[in-house]
C-alpha cells in the first residue's frame, strides 16, 4: 500500500471515529432531554387526581364475560391489566382480563395523563368505571369507555422479563404461579375445569356413583417401587398408586362407581409424559365382559370429546386442536403378541441399541408411541403377559399367560388409559398375594370381596393430563397441570 493510499484510510478512520464520538454525543443529549422531559410529565402526571362523576348513572358491577350483555350502559369491572397500547399522550388501550374474559378499555384525556397511567404495566390490578359501547375490531365485540378508573395493586415491573419467551423451562416451571396468568396456559387449565364436567356428565348420564377414596393408604397396587412411602402416627403408609382397590369394595354396594382422584407413582422417569402426582379417572364395573370393558373405555373417551366440541368452550378447543373430532368406533383391536411382531417387522425397536422385542417385554413409551404414530388411529393393547401385570388382574381364559388386560393408546401421546377384568375368585387371588410376596392379612378388606358375594368385575385409570395432551395438541403433560410435580421437583 502506498503513503498516499495509507494516508487516505487514516484521514477516512479519523472521519467515522469522529462520526461515531458525534453520534454518542447527539444520543446521550437525546437520551437526556427524553428523560427530562419523561420526569417532568410525571411531575405533571401527580398534579392530575381523578374523581367519579356523580351526576352519572350509578355503576353495576360485572364480571368480564357478562358486560357484552350490558351494551349502553355505565358498568363496573375489576381486573388485570393484560396488555397495553399507547395510540397518543391522551389514548391508551388497555386490554383487562379477570378470569372470565378479555375486555378493551379506552383511557382518554386526563385518565391517560395520571401518574398511573404513564407507569401502568401489565399485570396491575385495576377497577374501571364506564360505558359499554359495540366495537366489531375490540376482542368480544364490545368496548368499555371509561370515565373514571383506579389502581387496586401495583405490580412489579419485572414480570414480562421473568416469563419472557426466551425463558428457559426451568425458570417457567419455578416462576409457574405467575406462567399461569398467560393466555395459552390460562386456556389450558379452563379447559382442564371444562374435560372434567364432561367426564362427570358421561358417567352420571350411563348411572355411575361418584365416591371418593382415601389417598392415604397401607397396601400397594401397582407394585412396591413406585410408592410413595411416609410416617403415620408411628406406622408406615403411603400415598396411592390408585383408587382401584377401594373402588372394587364398593361395586356391591352401588353398582357402578368411578372416582376423579390423585395417584402418585415414584416412577424415576423424565418422559413428557410422566408426573409423580397426576390426576385419574377410575371407574369400576360389576357383571360386565372383558368386551364390554373395552365398549365402555371407548364410550368414554368419544362421549367425552362429543361434550367438549357442544361446551362454550368449543372454540377455545379447537384454538388449541383444529383437528379435534369424536373419534371413529370401533377403536382397532391388537393383541400384545400381535404389537411385538408389529414393532420387529417395522424396525421398532426396544432400546436404542436396536434390540428386537421378545414376549414379555415392556413396550415402553418411545416405541409404543412410535407404534401408535405410525398406525394413526386409537389402539386397543390387550392381553397382556401375566408376568407383566398387577396381582389382580383376571387370567385369560384362553391362555393363562396372558391377563384380560388393556391399554388404550392414542396418537402423538401413547398410552392414556390402562384397565383389566379383575380376579375374582378367592382362591386364584389367594395365590396371587402369595406370588407377588403380600400378605392377606394386609388386604383382608380387599379379599372379602371374594369372601361375600363375588361378582365378575371390571375396570380402568385415565390419566386426566395424558387425555388433555391427546385432545388439545399439547406436547408435555406438564403444560396441563397447575403446578407439575415431576423427578426432582416439588415447588411451588
Amino acid at each position: 500500500m502506498s503513503k498516499k493510499q495509507k494516508k487516505k484510510l487514516e484521514r477516512q478512520k479519523w472521519r467515522e471515529e469522529q462520526k461515531r464520538i458525534k453520534k454518542e454525543k447527539q444520543d446521550k443529549v437525546k437520551l437526556e432531554r427524553m428523560e427530562k422531559e419523561r420526569k417532568e410529565r410525571l411531575e405533571k402526571a401527580k398534579l392530575i387526581v381523578l374523581t367519579k362523576d356523580s351526576n352519572l348513572t350509578k355503576a353495576k358491577k360485572f364480571k368480564v364475560k357478562y358486560l357484552k350483555d350490558q351494551i349502553g350502559e355505565r358498568v363496573k369491572a375489576f381486573g388485570w391489566v393484560h396488555r397495553i397500547r399507547k395510540q397518543s399522550n391522551k389514548l391508551m388501550f388497555v386490554i383487562v382480563r379477570d378470569g372470565t374474559g378479555f375486555v378493551q378499555t379506552v383511557l382518554a384525556g386526563d385518565l391517560a395523563l395520571t401518574y398511573d397511567a404513564q407507569v401502568l404495566h401489565v399485570e396491575t390490578c385495576v377497577k374501571i368505571y364506564g360505558k359499554i359501547v359495540e366495537d366489531e375490531r375490540a376482542v368480544g365485540g364490545i368496548e368499555l369507555q371509561a370515565d373514571y378508573w383506579k389502581v387496586v395493586g401495583q405490580t412489579d415491573t419485572r414480570y414480562e422479563s421473568i416469563v419472557s419467551k426466551e425463558s428457559g423451562v426451568d425458570n417457567l416451571l419455578k416462576n409457574r404461579h405467575l406462567v399461569l396468568r398467560g393466555e395459552n396456559t390460562s386456556r389450558i387449565i379452563k379447559l382442564r375445569s371444562t374435560v372434567l364436567k364432561c367426564l362427570r356428565d358421561h358417567y352420571f348420564s350411563r348411572d355411575y356413583i361418584e365416591v371418593n377414596p382415601p389417598t392415604l393408604v397401607q397396601t400397594q397396587c401397582e407394585g412396591g417401587s413406585t410408592l410413595f412411602k411416609l410416617d403415620y402416627f408411628g406406622e408406615t403408609a403411603y400415598l396411592t398408586q390408585s383408587s382401584q382397590l377401594y373402588l372394587e369394595t364398593l361395586n356391591s354396594s352401588y353398582g357402578d362407581v368411578f372416582c376423579i382422584a390423585s395417584s402418585y407413582r415414584a416412577e424415576k422417569s423424565k418422559t413428557r409424559r410422566h408426573l409423580t402426582e397426576f390426576l385419574q379417572v377410575e371407574a369400576e364395573c360389576p357383571f360386565i365382559k372383558f368386551e364390554d370393558l373395552l365398549t365402555r373405555i371407548e364410550d368414554l373417551v368419544c362421549d367425552t370429546v362429543k361434550r367438549i366440541l357442544e361446551s362454550p368452550m368449543k372454540e377455545e378447543a379447537l384454538k388449541m386442536n383444529p383437528d379435534l373430532k369424536v373419534p371413529e368406533r370401533p377403536f382397532l383391536r391388537m393383541n400384545y403378541t400381535d404389537a411385538i411382531e408389529y414393532c420387529n417387522k417395522n424396525k421398532i425397536y426396544k432400546d436404542d441399541k436396536k434390540n428386537i422385542f421378545e414376549f414379555g417385554d415392556d413396550i415402553t413409551e418411545k416405541p409404543e408411541r412410535e407404534m401408535t404414530d405410525k398406525i394413526g388411529k386409537p389402539i386397543f393393547l390387550i392381553k397382556f403377559p401375566a408376568v407383566m401385570k398387577s396381582f389382580y388382574m383376571l387370567r385369560s381364559k384362553e391362555n393363562e399367560l396372558l391377563t384380560d388386560s388393556v391399554d388404550l393408546l392414542m396418537p402423538g401421546v401413547g398410552e392414556i388409559v390402562g384397565g383389566s377384568m379383575r380376579e375374582n375368585d378367592l382362591n386364584k387371588l389367594l395365590k396371587r398375594y402369595e406370588e407377588n410376596g403380600l400378605k392377606d392379612k394386609d388386604y383382608y378388606w380387599y379379599t372379602d370381596q371374594r369372601r361375600f358375594g363375588s361378582a365378575p368385575h371390571g375396570g380402568y385409570g385415565l390419566g386426566l393430563g395424558r387425555f388433555l395432551c391427546w385432545a388439545f395438541n399439547v406436547r408435555h403433560i406438564r403444560d396441563v397441570v397447575l403446578y407439575p410435580r415431576t423427578l426432582g421437583r416439588c415447588f411451588p
